[in-house]
């Protein structure tokens, strides 16, 4: 395979990367924590997709919307119930709970469907598309296309509405975002559903894409998605993108031309360099701590 067809499968898996951290980056730019069980629900909206679609013989469409339906009230029951009550409690606590959090849904889906991995239709129908030598897949167009289409949208509702002012005011300051008559509670729960409605969505594409869902899909990718949004930023939206986009390529590359069993210490090795060089991220800013 050339390098072009890698560069392709790199942009692919970055699509996929770069919308898991949209939902990390939304979460910690306004709430200010880091939810570690955003790759579980990924996990979720896969099966979920898979249960619609197999089981009751719905149409793509409609699995599609209630995978992000059930991601989204799954996100939203997660913060009542397992942030919301450390809202005021040390960043150590918060980040222990979230690891619970992933722990405890992987545990679930591991009783519910069992430890094989299961097969999956894929949701998207989109024909290939050729380019001369270069043959591009459905599924590949799709989600190149869609995460642009997500970031656009996000970045314009975050900067022109009402809400999106309202989440950027409790991400600058809660108490103030309070005196000012934000609900932040309502803010934080809208967010958090945002954001596991992008995970419902990167997980659609991940299972489309490769096939295939098991209790710890999320996990690793979860994980790499993180890395993506600190790598671009974290807190920032572009940033997100940009994370994801590189990380899948620098994957791609160093599975096809150095080693399949080192991917994925190049990736991690590449985040250290970044991180030593520019600990903000590439398109993250240093912000200074008001005392």
């Amino acid at each position: 395979m050339g390098f072009i067809e890698q560069l392709i499968n790199g942009l692919n898996l970055g699509s996929i990367y770069a919308l898991m951290a949209l939902g990390y980056t939304m979460v910690y730019g306004i709430a200010k924590m880091l939810n570690f069980a955003h790759g579980d629900i990924i996990m979720v909206g896969a099966y979920t997709l898979s249960i619609v679609m197999t089981n009751l013989g719905m149409p793509p469409v409609i699995a599609i919307l209630a995978s992000v339906v059930v991601c989204s009230v799954l996100g939203v029951t997660i913060e009542k119930i397992a942030y919301k009550p450390l809202r005021n409690a040390s960043p150590l606590a918060v980040l222990i709970t979230a690891i619970g959090v992933s722990y405890f849904l992987q545990s679930v889906a591991l009783l519910i469907f069992g430890s094989n991995k299961r097969k999956v239709e894929s949701a998207i129908t989109m024909n290939g598309i050729k380019l001369g030598p270069l043959e591009l897949t459905g599924e590949s167009v799709v989600t190149l296309g869609v995460t642009l289409i997500i970031m656009i949208a996000l970045t314009l509702f975050i900067k022109k509405t009402k809400l999106g002012k309202a989440m950027l005011a409790v991400s600058e300051d809660k108490g103030a975002a309070q005196l000012m008559g934000i609900n932040v509670n309502q803010t934080i729960s809208i967010t958090f559903a945002i954001g596991s409605a992008l995970a419902a969505v990167a997980g659609v594409l991940f299972v489309s894409s490769y096939g295939f869902v098991g209790p710890y899909t999320g996990s690793l990718p979860g994980i790499k998605a993180f890395v993506a949004a600190v790598l671009g930023g974290i807190g920032s939206i572009p940033g997100a993108m940009l994370g994801g986009i590189l990380l899948g390529i620098i994957e791609s590359l160093s599975k096809a031309y150095i080693s399949t069993n080192l991917s994925d210490a190049i990736v991690f090795g590449v985040l250290i360099v970044v991180l030593l060089v520019k600990p903000s991220g590439l398109l993250g800013k240093v912000r200074m701590e008001k005392v």
